[in-house]
């Protein structure tokens, strides 16, 4: 786990009282609810960031599900992390960030509300030019990117990912530019498959249903497996289809795979692949600044979209109606926002 993980405490008021902020409180599975707090003041070392969107993030639906016990904290709970927002006050302490700034949260849970404080290292000022919609997706970058690393492509690797949801989506922009031999996806869905082949995807492939398994597909065309093979489902039974993906030699990045896994896993053919299972957030903080500026600059320089894949925007007020939407698998529901200051 990052040493810099944060999640700012508040004090909660009234639901009736006026005053104060608006605060989603996950109280239980399938629970989410509304409730009123302070709106808190930044330390000396800290920064107040009023909130605008926030993305609806996978390990924010395992968590709604009550199928992934969250790492650092326990029901009632706060969620939210892929953040754009400005910052509305510094501490006093606080060198290099003014008011005013366009920025993008990292590692900073809770943040399904007005405003949320955090330290320098969870920011990332992005151009004023970004528009705020843009921006939260950025967020999941830094992941991406190590994962592109940690699995070693090169443009004689066949390369599969399991899933085009929203981070799937992002990972295939990414991708796409390490160049490998074949770049291979599959979804369940045809309108995320058409945005994959946009973003560079060689191989397009529709499963009839998420407990399909990948190679029933895909073997009559790739027969030896896949160099890379990275799971990018919530499920965590997309481990044990992965294993029977991967070539003899190959990796497997765990950029996805969060929830339970209920289907048996073959390590005996895992040591007879000689397979490497690698997971993906980056160990040293450093890392994760320097990937943050690297996903920085491609969104910057247009070689990754951000915005295209966000289907829905409901307000703060809605957050159980936009959690209900998300959670479920659905062709015309890609990436839900929610508008904070609605």
């Amino acid at each position: 786990m990052p040493t810099k993980m944060t999640q700012s405490s508040l004090e909660l008021l009234d639901d009736t009282d006026p005053s104060g902020m608006r605060v989603a409180i996950l109280e239980e599975p399938y629970k989410i609810r509304l409730a009123r707090a302070k709106i808190p003041k930044p330390g000396e070392e800290e920064v107040l960031v009023k909130i605008k969107y926030v993305g609806i993030c996978g390990s924010d639906v395992e968590a709604y599900r009550g199928t992934r016990a969250p790492e650092f904290i326990s029901l009632p709970t706060r969620l939210g992390h892929e953040v754009a927002g400005v910052i509305e006050e510094v501490g006093k302490n606080v060198m290099g960030l003014k008011k005013g700034d366009k920025v993008c949260l990292r590692y900073a849970w809770g943040a399904f509300a007005e405003y949320m404080c955090c330290k320098p290292f969870n920011i990332k000022v992005l151009p004023p030019k970004f528009h705020l919609l843009d921006i939260s997706l950025i967020e999941i970058l830094p992941g991406v990117i190590h994962t592109a690393e940690l699995a070693k492509i090169n443009p004689s690797k066949n390369v599969l990912i399991m899933g085009q949801g929203v981070s799937g989506l992002v990972l295939t922009q990414v991708i796409s530019l390490y160049s490998p031999k074949n770049l291979v996806v599959t979804d369940l869905f045809d309108k995320k498959l058409h945005l994959a082949k946009k973003y560079g995807a060689t191989h397009t492939y529709k499963l009839a249903n998420s407990k399909e398994q990948t190679m029933d597909y895909l073997g009559k065309e790739f027969p030896e497996g896949f160099d890379i093979v990275i799971p990018c489902l919530l499920e965590g039974d997309g481990v044990a289809d992965a294993i029977e993906c991967v070539a003899q030699n190959g990796i497997i990045v765990l950029y996805g795979c969060i929830g339970i896994c209920n289907t048996p896993l073959d390590f005996f053919k895992v040591h007879r692949k000689r397979t490497a299972i690698i997971s993906t957030e980056p160990r040293r903080d450093i890392d994760m600044r320097r990937y943050f500026e690297e996903g920085v600059q491609l969104v910057r320089e247009g070689l990754v979209n951000t915005k295209e894949m966000i289907t829905h925007i409901l307000p703060l007020s809605e957050i159980q109606k936009a959690f209900t939407l998300r959670e479920k698998h659905q062709e015309e529901v890609i990436h839900v926002i929610i508008d904070c200051e609605r």
